[in-house]
């Protein structure tokens, strides 16, 4: 398992590459990037916060009760703060299990918990003006599934 919350970007294709070379032990891996979308049209950039230690042990506690419900073999969550534009990768999820079916399931999982629980605050900067994300229904509904 490797919990990652860190400023600069990520190569998400080197970090795919190196998370599933030599499984042969496995038989599925899954991932996700997550990108800042500018969903308004006309974000100039977003900065993303976190209180560091609590945010990275949030993430591993997470992370290692994914690992007991489906049984993974592996857990990679990488996760940015400081300021990003759009179309950056703001985080990813790879998980790893001798099922395909698991390994699904534990990333969408670990999504939801990223999108709506864990310990990041995002502020939006549109024009001259910034807002904080609040979290949406639907984020919540989505980790009420699990």
């Amino acid at each position: 398992m490797r919990i990652v919350v860190q400023e600069q970007p990520f190569d998400y294709g080197a970090e795919c590459n190196a998370f599933a070379d030599g499984r042969d032990d496995l038989g599925a891996v899954v991932s996700f990037a997550g990108i800042v979308r500018d969903v308004e049209g006309g974000m100039d950039h977003m900065m993303i916060e976190h209180y560091p230690g609590m945010t990275e042990k949030a993430l591993e506690k997470i992370a290692a009760e994914a690992s007991e419900r489906w049984s993974l073999g592996d857990v990679l969550v990488i996760h940015r703060y400081g300021r990003m534009v759009p179309g950056d990768k703001i985080m990813m999820v790879a998980t790893a299990s001798r099922h395909r079916v698991h390994a699904f399931e534990a990333a969408e999982f670990l999504m939801d918990y990223l999108k709506s629980r864990a310990p990041f605050w995002k502020k939006e900067y549109v024009g001259k003006g910034a807002d904080w994300v609040a979290a949406k229904d639907e984020d919540e509904a989505a980790l009420d599934r699990w």
